[in-house]
Parts: structure tokens; sequence; C-alpha cells
């Protein structure tokens, strides 16, 4: 009986070994369980641009209690759209919708962060207010392209370049849309930096052609990223301020000719404002859900990072283990096998197979299909 019992303890303690993913970590005063992260996933469930019910059931799905969930990527102005159907923050009616959805994430114990954003250029007149260009640092257009969906091809209308004395006006949505965020409950948000949005345009060399203190150099094009984080970090607290950022990435013809050195010094500045952690996408992920080979690393960036590093890009149960294991993240953000399958830690615990996503059914309207009906381990037993 002995030597079964400690047989179990053993095993038990040798699947503890295995799984880094499955132990629990401290980001500044959230104490997490697990190291799995719902990353923000765009789903176009949110009609006329406000949160619905049905999203209650779909993030509570996948909370798990101390889970860190980051929900999807959420317009701060009624500028900030280039999608059908995406959520904003920026109403009183938008910060009401949010309230039951964050509540059912707190009530099974989830820490659940607001993703903010703002397309600049990658929109058109049909998302604009009054049929307005869409804003950007530049007016060169984007050329037209498929969606990740693989269906919609979407011509951009060409932008207008922001003047400089409205980039402050731009950097104030982003600070109502933080305060506007933990009027909703929510306990942090994480700026969206990253795959070709508007923060990601200006610090691309590839878009931002300004002549103005926001571009030309390095620090010139970083500027506008910096003052957005300044902004929310003034409002709500360096402690609930995340980013995302994707220096390598080329989303919405975004690139960079020295994307290393425009990382680190991204990760360095961010230090000075002591902001809770730092999201980034992997090199391989230079179009959406494309792995590529890439002989470069995040971990320059990681060593530079003061903050709780997170990394995305496609990774699966080995690989976020490995990054665990070697240091090269705190936490490992996970999208559509995270989407697939509600109970991700549950599964990654087990080391249970795994439900197949459908891409066809991400960016359906339809408030259950592709959504909230993906199985559970037990009913799939």
């Amino acid at each position: 009986m002995e030597t079964k019992m400690h047989q179990e303890e053993e095993k038990s303690n040798n699947h503890a070994v295995a799984a880094p993913l499955l132990t629990p970590y401290k980001m500044g005063k959230f104490n997490l369980s697990h190291r799995i992260v719902l990353a923000p996933l765009t789903r176009q469930r949110s009609y006329n641009n406000v949160p619905q019910p049905h999203a209650i059931l779909y993030y509570s799905q996948r909370t798990t209690e101390g889970g860190l969930l980051i929900a999807e990527a959420t317009g701060v102005s009624d500028t900030a759209q280039g999608y059908p159907n995406t959520p904003g923050i920026w109403t009183k009616e938008q910060v009401e919708a949010w309230k039951p959805i964050v509540d059912a994430v707190h009530a099974k114990g989830g820490i659940f962060f607001c993703q903010l954003w703002h397309v600049g250029r990658v929109s058109n007149r049909d998302f604009q207010p009054n049929g307005q260009a869409p804003i950007s640092c530049t007016d060169k257009p984007l050329a037209p392209q498929i969606r990740a969906n693989g269906i919609d091809a979407v011509d951009f209308t060409t932008p207008r370049r922001l003047r400089t004395d409205e980039i402050p006006h731009v950097v104030n949505d982003f600070r109502i849309a933080a305060r506007n965020a933990m009027e909703a409950g929510f306990d942090g948000v994480e700026i969206h930096g990253a795959h070709g949005y508007l923060i990601d345009q200006f610090m691309k060399d590839q878009v931002n052609d300004r002549t103005d203190q926001y571009g030309g150099s390095l620090e010139n094009r970083c500027r506008f990223a910096l003052e957005v984080v300044g902004a929310v970090v003034d409002e709500i607290g360096a402690d609930r301020v995340g980013i995302r950022l994707s220096p390598y990435a080329n989303y919405g013809q975004a690139g960079d000719s020295n994307p290393g050195a425009l990382g680190l010094y991204m990760v360095e500045s961010l230090n000075k404002y002591g902001i809770l952690f730092c999201h980034m996408v992997e090199p391989r992920m230079k179009t959406v859900g494309e792995r590529v080979e890439s002989p470069h690393s995040l971990l320059p960036m990681r060593k530079a990072f003061n903050g709780t590093f997170i990394v995305a890009g496609g990774y699966d149960r080995e690989e976020g283990n490995k990054a665990v294991a070697e240091n090269y993240s705190d936490l490992v953000a996970y999208g559509r096998v995270f989407l697939a399958n509600p109970d991700l830690p549950r599964r990654f615990e087990l080391d249970a197979p795994l439900n197949k996503y459908d891409r066809g059914t991400f960016y359906t309207t339809d408030p259950v299909i592709g959504y909230t009906d993906y199985p559970f381990l037990e009913s799939t037993a």
C-alpha cells in the first residue's frame, strides 16, 4: 500500500515537473494559478459595437480560478473601428454591456484584462463616423487584402494623416477607454500596439513617413506609443497596464527595417513606466495564422524587460512548457487552440487530445456556432 502511495506521489511530482505551464506565477498583485493565457481574439459578435450577453458564456467557459484572460480587441473611439461587430468601450452603453461579462469571469476567479484598440488605416469609410476617411500617421493607402477569415476581400479607404495637434486627442481616447474599462470592472488593460494597427503604424518605418516629432528616428516613431502608455498609466496605475507588440510582424503592410532594435527600444522605454506586462508576438508569426522559420528571437527583449513577459505565436503544449522551463517567458498566450478548447489548461494538465478549430466559424456573427459550442473533455469522453 505504502509503495503504491509512494509511486502515486512520485508520479504526481514528476507530473508537476513535466508541466511548467501549470505552475503558479505572481504577476504584480495578481496570483495566477497557471501560465496559460487566453490571447485576445477578435470574434465579431458584438452587434453594433456593443458586447452581447452571449459573451458571458464564451468568456466564463474559458475561465479558470487564477487564470488570465485578455478580452478581444476593443475600440477606444468611434474612429477606432475597422471590422464588423467588434466591441467598443467609449460609450456608457458599451461599458454597461461589459459589466456582466467581467462579473462572470470574476465569479469563477479569473483575472480579466481589456485590450484597447484603434485600427488606424485598417478601415474604410463604412466604419467611420460620417463616412470620413480613417485616421493614421500617414496618408499612404493600404492595398486591398483578404481578411483572416479567408472570405472577405476588403478595400481600404485612403487614410487621413493626423495633424500634430490632433495626436493628443487620440492619446486621450486611450486614457478615457482605460478609465471606462476600470468602470466596467476589468482588472487592467492591454494596449494593442501590434499587428499593423494605429500604434504599430506609428512605430514601423514602412508606414510612418512623418517629418514632425512623431516620425523619422526610432525615438520619434515610438513617441505616440509611449504617450499612450504614459496616459493610461497616469489614469489607472502601472500595475494594471500591459502592452502587446509585434516588432517582427508585417500585418497590414506594417513592417520595419530593424525590428530587433524597435523591440528592444520599446521594452527599455516601457521599463521607465513600470508597467505590469509586455506581451510580444514571435518573429515566426509574420502574417495571420502562418508560422514561418525565423532566425530571430524575443530573448533580448525578454531579458531587457523588467515586468512580466508573455509570448504568443502558434505555441503548442510542449513548446509552451519549454518556454517557461527555459525562462524564455513567464506566461504563454494561446489563441486558436484556446478558442476551440474552452478547458485548455485542464487538457494541457492531462495531456489530453485537443478539439480541432474551425477557421470558417472564427468571424461569423452566430452567437453559438464556433463560439460556445466547442465541447469540454467530460462531454467528449
